[in-house]
């Protein structure tokens, strides 16, 4: 998707955050982007999301931890 300058996108941070960005420069394939009025970073198109749900579709599942219960050995170590 072809995103223009000064139009919002949303990025994936440390794959868990979604955080809205805004669009300063295009480059070719690049953009820079900017946190507010904070700072920017440069980024590839893939990494930019039009909406926030589209960006948290490509987030990965979080799988649940069963808790276990009754008595547990001292030496029963989770690894």
């Amino acid at each position: 998707m072809v995103f223009g300058v000064g139009s919002q996108a949303f990025i994936i941070e440390s794959n868990r955050t979604i955080r809205e960005v805004t669009i300063v420069k295009r480059s070719g394939d690049f953009y820079i982007v900017r946190f507010g009025n904070a700072g920017g970073i440069q980024v590839r198109s893939c990494r930019l999301f039009a909406t926030a749900e589209d960006a948290e579709a490509t987030l990965p599942k979080r799988e649940t931890i069963q808790k276990r219960t009754g008595y547990r050995s001292p030496y029963d170590y989770l690894h």
